[in-house]
């Protein structure tokens, strides 16, 4: 009986001993980054929450209209800046140095626009 516990006991420390090793190694590839986008209003905004969280590695998503600042926490295994910002793009937003698709731009609401709240 004192033998099965201690298989036991040293069964349960193993699991959780990889158990730890796998999330801290999970937890150095989830990166941030702060996207300057051409975003104008709550429209907007609700815009790049709505589309980018199904963007694959995307964990969170925070926007700031008065900054025009997009942050993104993001699985660096999944995606990349380049890709989360393409996907800006793709929704119809200028997004740091990568321009709007045009066809996506031409489909937002006018308030949408760059200058619709001016």
């Amino acid at each position: 009986m004192k033998n099965t516990l201690i298989k036991i006991t040293i069964f349960i420390e193993l699991l959780f001993m990889i158990s730890y090793n796998s999330f801290g190694q999970d937890a150095s590839k989830i990166k941030k980054i702060d996207i300057k986008v051409s975003l104008q209003c709550e429209i907007c905004k609700e815009r790049i929450l709505n589309n980018l969280s199904f963007e694959k590695g995307v964990r969170s998503i925070e926007v700031n209209i008065e900054e025009k600042l997009v942050v993104v926490t993001y699985n660096s295994e999944k995606t990349t800046p380049e890709k989360i910002r393409k996907a800006i793009s793709k929704i119809g937003y200028d997004a740091d140095d990568v321009p709007a698709d045009p066809v996506a731009y031409s489909k937002l609401p006018k308030c949408c626009q760059k200058g619709g709240h001016d």
